[in-house]
């Protein structure tokens, strides 16, 4: 049932009394005592949530939770557990990329039905940029990432923090919806509608926050409406840190500084300000941000220092850092909402977009990427790699003067292949089993745990590529393969191998019984969208990818009286 707050001015929203989220032994108000106390400003009550903050560690895996937590090396992260509950068991929907794994904690839905199956896709449906009559061929290779800020217009250097203030209109493409010819941003993009978006439907003094590493390919987060988050931070981690001369990438601990904007921001947010520090007026209902210090630290090569020193995930030198960092992290931001008194009207949840592969260095395999080269020289795609946004008709890197209707290949440690030509499926999955060995030309996905997904089997788990936006192929190869030769990473993720799957979840619920548990069942962060919802007195089901894929809230919050 949704049952809606009162809307009283934005004054007293610290006096807003949400429903009550744990069921114990202590008396509490009926339904009906409760709105007429939040109405009236009550605050002698307690356990009750009213805001969310969503934290998103890539790379966070959850035995990096367990062993940080055993070895005192993480004692913010511990402090929350201890608070909380721990689910050892949580995994990606399907696919690891940044893009669908944060859909997959705001949206509730899988790239089934959220639609977001990478940054850098394809959809058969779209027509180029240039093409503002879409009147040409369709297919484009859709990229919403570093190039989606005016920076990146006609190849241009990354300079500000902010992507340049707005869109490069190179990197937006077109759609004919309803016999007219439109802009496709990246709200436009994501097939689903967002909790951001819920909580504003539905609490219309309410204000949403988020923060992530892209400053505008993460436009997306704002839903269909393009309006679900109010603070919607723009920073690019791949601009150029004047101080340096170096995107903030090139060493987890320029990482920091970048990730520090985040914390900065999500603080202001929890004194009632902007992410800028500017007047705002109230605390959001629903704010996050995402860190990328763990990532880069984990992808940095192990004989520099990163990544991990064995299987069962000993942290080298770099990861070890980061660790202590993103915790330290934390803390700064939960001192805060003590420091405010909204520590205990505050639901935290630390989790992560993706995990990364392999932290086992031995299983690391690099022979390139074998998959394309394979594809392409079958004449699946143009022999001369002559596809996507990157090659241009005019020869200036992502200028929108790109080619369509080109088919597209996306590879890091897994395969997402759009042919050019569907009707060569067949022949394509062919190909690509004649050549599964770990000898070129194959393509290394001949042990137990690899697979080639399509057809029948692929439209049931990711949907039907002839709707324009889903792969015909998925190609799952052996754990630790990385498509590629970069001496620059050891690690690598979006796919679905066991390191990019499986993640830290831990959630702190004000109140809640059974603090410091543990659940073992296993779970997908598709859960934490409606378990969001659920604990601010909403029905998940106004999400509707939790309705499309009957995703439920997380257990121990899926029984509660609301």
């Amino acid at each position: 049932m949704n049952r809606r707050r009162p809307q009283w001015p934005l004054q007293n929203v610290f006096s807003t009394v949400a429903l009550t989220l744990a069921v114990s032994c202590a008396a509490h108000a009926s339904p009906a005592e409760d709105h007429h106390r939040g109405r009236d400003g009550d605050h002698g009550r307690h356990n009750e949530v009213e805001h969310v903050l969503l934290i998103s560690f890539d790379g966070l895996h959850e035995q990096d939770v367990a062993r940080c937590i055993a070895s005192n090396s993480c004692p913010n992260i511990a402090l929350l557990a201890k608070a909380g509950t721990t689910y050892t068991d949580a995994h990606t929907p399907g696919l690891s990329d940044s893009f669908p794994g944060l859909a997959a904690l705001v949206t509730g839905g899988s790239p089934k039905s959220a639609g977001l199956f990478y940054d850098v896709s394809y959809d058969r449906t779209l027509y180029a940029p240039s093409d503002s009559t879409c009147s040409g061929p369709q297919g484009w290779n859709v990229v919403f990432d570093e190039t989606t800020g005016i920076d990146a217009e006609n190849g241009g250097a990354l300079t500000h923090l902010d992507g340049g203030g707005g869109f490069n209109p190179q990197a937006i493409p077109h759609a004919k919806i309803g016999g007219v010819c439109k802009p496709v941003y990246p709200h436009d993009y994501v097939k689903t509608n967002t909790v951001f978006e819920v909580v504003k439907q539905n609490f219309p003094s309410a204000r949403t926050a988020w923060a992530d590493k892209h400053a505008w390919g993460y436009d997306w987060l704002n839903g269909p409406s393009g309006r679900g988050v109010d603070d919607l931070m723009r920073t690019e981690i791949n601009s150029i840190d004047p101080a340096t001369g170096t995107d903030y990438t090139d060493v987890y601990s320029h990482t920091e500084k970048f990730d520090d904007f985040h914390v900065t921001a999500i603080i202001n947010q929890i004194d009632g300000k902007t992410s800028k520090g500017d007047a705002a007026g109230s605390v959001p209902a629903v704010l996050g941000t995402n860190f990328q210090t763990l990532s880069v630290a984990q992808k940095a090569p192990v004989a520099k220092g990163g990544g991990y020193l064995d299987a069962s995930f000993t942290p080298g030198p770099q990861v070890a850092a980061a660790i202590a960092y993103i915790d330290a992290s934390l803390g700064r931001m939960v001192a805060e909402l003590k420091q405010r008194g909204l520590y205990q009207s505050t639901a935290i949840i630390v989790t992560s977009k993706h995990g990364q592969s392999p932290t086992d260095h031995s299983k690391l395999v690099k022979n390139g990427d074998t998959l394309s080269k394979l594809l392409e020289s079958s004449n699946y795609f143009d022999p001369d790699g002559n596809i996507g946004q990157a090659n241009t008709k005019s020869g200036n890197l992502n200028d929108g003067t790109g080619l369509t209707g080109t088919g597209f290949i996306q590879t890091d440690d897994v395969g997402l292949v759009w042919l050019r030509d569907q009707s060569q499926l067949a022949a394509a999955v062919k190909t690509l089993k004649d050549n599964l060995s770990c000898n070129a030309p194959g393509i290394c996905a001949d042990g137990p745990q690899a697979y080639i997904l399509y057809g029948r089997p692929l439209a049931a788990r990711f949907g039907d590529p002839a709707g324009g936006r889903t792969p015909d192929i998925i190609v799952q190869p052996n754990p630790g393969v990385i498509y590629t030769t970069s001496t620059k990473k050891d690690e690598e993720h979006g796919g679905n191998a066991p390191d990019d799957s499986h993640l830290g979840l831990v959630v702190y619920m004000p109140g809640a019984p059974g603090a410091g548990r543990e659940v073992s069942e296993r779970v997908q962060t598709t859960q934490v969208a409606p378990t969001i919802l659920r604990v601010l007195g909403l029905d998940p089901k106004l999400l509707n990818a939790v309705v499309m894929e009957g995703t439920q809230p997380l257990p121990g919050f899926d029984a509660r009286r609301f």
